[in-house]
C-alpha cells in the first residue's frame, strides 16, 4: 500500500511492526541482500492489529521501539518501507474483464467492486493494487485498509522522523522472498494470526488470514496443520493439483514446527529463507531468518 506515489528509487530501509516486536533493516547498496538489522520487543498491548481503529494502543511505547530499532540501522536515511500487521489490511484477489490503464479510474472501479464486501468505509480507505499475472482476464491483488488505521501506523513513523512512502502488509512483503514455479504454500505465523498464501507459477492463487489464540510459541504442528488443511483442500479441488511444498515463516521462531508439520500433512516443509536474508548482520540480539523475511521481502524483491 502506498501513502503517496512511490519514488523512483526504492527505499533502503524497511521496518516491520508486529504484535510483539519491531524489526528494522537496511539493504545493501545493490539491494541484493540485507546489510544490517535490529529489533525491539513490544510490551503486550502496545499494538492490537485489526480493521478497526485504534490499532496503536500505546503510542509512546511504539515510538520508542521504532526509534530504537531504526536508529541503529538508518544512518542518514529517512525514507522507508513500512510493513504492517496482516490483520490491519484486507487483501483481495479480484478478476476483471478489463481495467483502465489510468490509475485513478482503475481505483474507482476496484472500490465499487469491493464496497459491499468490506466492513469499513471503502471510499476513504487506503488502496493499493498490482496485476497478478495470468492470461485472459485482468487479475488484481488489491490491498485495502481503513484510512484511520493506516494513519496511525504512518503517524508513528513520522513522529519518529521517518517517511513511510510505501506501506505493505506483512505477508505480501514476505512473498517478495518466494520464487514458486510449482504449487507452494507459504505459512506465516505471527503472535495472533496465521496467514496462508498459495503461489504457483509466480502468481498468487489464494491468501487467507486466520486468528489463533495465545502466543505463537504455543501453536503446535497439529494445530497449524488443522488451520492450513482447508486451504490445501480448496486448492486441490479447484485446480486439480497438489501443494508440492510448504514454506513456514513469520514473526515467531518457527524452526521447531517444520519436521512435525511435515509429518502431519505429508508435504515437504521448509523454513523460508534466502541468501539475502542470511547475509544480514545483527545490531543486537540475533533473530532467526524466518523473522526477517518481511523486511527482506520489502527491500529485496
Amino acid at each position: 500500500m502506498t501513502s503517496k506515489q512511490p519514488k523512483v528509487d526504492k527505499p533502503m530501509l524497511a521496518c516491520e511492526i508486529g504484535g510483539d516486536r519491531v524489526i528494522a533493516a537496511r539493504a545493501s547498496k545493490d539491494a541484493s541482500s540485507l546489510d544490517i538489522y535490529s529489533s525491539r520487543r513490544l510490551a503486550t498491548g502496545t499494538v492490537s492489529a485489526s480493521l478497526a481503529s485504534p490499532n496503536v494502543l500505546q503510542g509512546e511505547a511504539l515510538r520508542q521501539a521504532i526509534t530504537g530499532a531504526l536508529g541503529t540501522v538508518a544512518g542518514n536515511s529517512k525514507d522507508l518501507v513500512a510493513v504492517v500487521p496482516d490483520a490491519s489490511v484486507r487483501v483481495l484477489l479480484l478478476e476483471f474483464d478489463s481495467l483502465p490503464d489510468e490509475r485513478k479510474d482503475a481505483e474507482a472501479i476496484i472500490r465499487f467492486r469491493v464496497k459491499k464486501s468490506l466492513p469499513f468505509d471503502v471510499e476513504h480507505a487506503a488502496l493499493s493494487y498490482a496485476r497478478n499475472g495470468g492470461n485472459g482476464n485482468v487479475k488484481i491483488i488489491a490491498a485495502l485498509a481503513p484510512g484511520a488505521v493506516m494513519q496511525e501506523y504512518e503517524a508513528a513513523f513520522r513522529d519518529c522522523g521517518y517517511a513511510p512512502g510505501v506501506v505493505i502488509p506483512s505477508t505480501l512483503a514476505t512473498l517478495g522472498m518466494v520464487t514458486a514455479d510449482r504449487p507452494t504454500m507459504v505459512v506465516k505465523v505471527d503472535v495472533n494470526t496465521t496467514s496462508v498464501a498459495i503461489v504457483d507459477k509466480e502468481s498468487l492463487i489464494l491468501l487467507r488470514m486466520l486468528d489463533h489464540p495465545g502466543r505463537p510459541e504455543e501453536v503446535s504442528a497439529q494445530e497449524l496443520a488443522e488451520q492450513i488443511h482447508p486451504s490445501m483442500v480448496f486448492f486441490e479441488d479447484t485446480y486439480s493439483a497438489r501443494i508440492e511444498q510448504v514454506l513456514v515463516t513469520g514473526l515467531a521462531d518457527v524452526s521447531r514446527l517444520g519436521a512435525a508439520l511435515q509429518s502431519e500433512i505429508g508435504v515437504q516443509v521448509s523454513e523460508l529463507s534466502g541468501s539475502g536474508v542470511a547475509a544480514g548482520d545483527s545490531l543486537g540480539d540475533a533473530l532467526p531468518q524466518s523473522m526477517l523475511t518481511g523486511v527482506a521481502g520489502a527491500l529485496l524483491s
